[in-house]
């Protein structure tokens, strides 16, 4: 199943709009702004900036009337994610440290406070063996977040998240209960 999503230049769908069922790293390359959307189908992370950096939020099938009030940041949506269903199981290593150092622990489901569960100070790097999460800043599955596909992630620092903590992870599944409200 591919995931569509409905761009559009001002709030409440009005103004030109651009459809896709795929990434798209600048959507100034579309619109010239983007303030509304509609999620017909799949699940989204949508940026502020340019080249999926900046503040992210995930979206997930819906109307969204006016970007600006229901995140929180930004002027308007900037770049796209389409983010892909995965089925089997989820497993990801989370390190305490940059570059995969200090204390590690592996991570195959729902975690919604790392330093209570984990006992780990500060959560600096990952490696995402399977599945899709989303990381977010405060226990309870609160806050900013940032999503992780797999891969290495050897500094959040270095990614633009210097200052910020992270305090619980979640699974992006089919029945993901998150997104914006």
């Amino acid at each position: 199943m591919h995931g569509k999503i409905i761009f559009y230049e001002d709030k409440n769908f009005q103004g030109r709009s651009y459809e896709t069922s795929s990434d798209c790293a600048d959507m100034a390359s579309h619109l010239s702004r983007c303030h509304s959307c509609k999620v017909e189908s799949g699940y989204f992370m949508v940026y502020d900036r340019t080249n999926y950096i900046g503040n992210q939020y995930f979206m997930k099938r819906g109307e969204y009337s006016d970007y600006q009030r229901m995140m929180g940041f930004g002027d308007c949506i900037r770049s796209c994610r389409m983010i892909p269903m995965h089925k089997g199981s989820y497993k990801l290593r989370i390190y305490e440290r940059e570059n995969f150092g200090g204390q590690m622990n592996e991570v195959n489901e729902d975690c919604d406070n790392i330093q209570d569960r984990y006992h780990m100070s500060d959560c600096q790097s990952c490696n995402v063996m399977d599945g899709h999460w989303l990381m977010y800043e405060q226990p309870q599955f609160r806050g900013k977040m940032m999503y992780l596909r797999p891969g290495e992630y050897k500094s959040f620092r270095d990614m633009g998240y210097d200052a910020m903590r992270f305090s619980s992870i979640r699974r992006i599944t089919d029945s993901c209960k998150d997104g914006a409200i």
